[in-house]
């Protein structure tokens, strides 16, 4: 039996995984963004790049169609979509003051 080893790419936005055998596996992740205005917006994705690049070109969200994102601010990785999206339930109930905290 092969033991599969796992090797970690890091790019700038994101994290994938390949093990020995070339499958990929990509970590979920939970992302703020400061939008025109000074507002927040906080989602999850498996790909920081792209999911950022479709917030810019409009084809995000609606929240981000009319307050099209200026940077992001911060992101933090999970192993998958469920613990994901718990963390951006949780973010989003925080106040204005401790979001960015929450990544620290």
């Amino acid at each position: 039996m092969k033991r599969l080893v796992y090797r970690a790419v890091f790019f700038t936005n994101f994290i994938v995984s390949t093990n020995a055998l070339g499958y990929t596996k990509v970590s979920w992740v939970l992302y703020l963004l400061e939008c025109r205005g000074g507002s927040f917006y906080a989602g999850i994705t498996n790909n920081l790049e792209a999911r950022f690049q479709a917030h810019i070109e409009g084809s995000g969200a609606k929240y981000t169609r009319a307050n099209p994102p200026l940077r992001i601010l911060a992101f933090k990785a999970f192993s998958d979509r469920s613990e994901a999206s718990k963390a951006e339930s949780f973010l989003k109930s925080l106040p204005r003051h401790k979001k960015i905290a929450f990544f620290e």
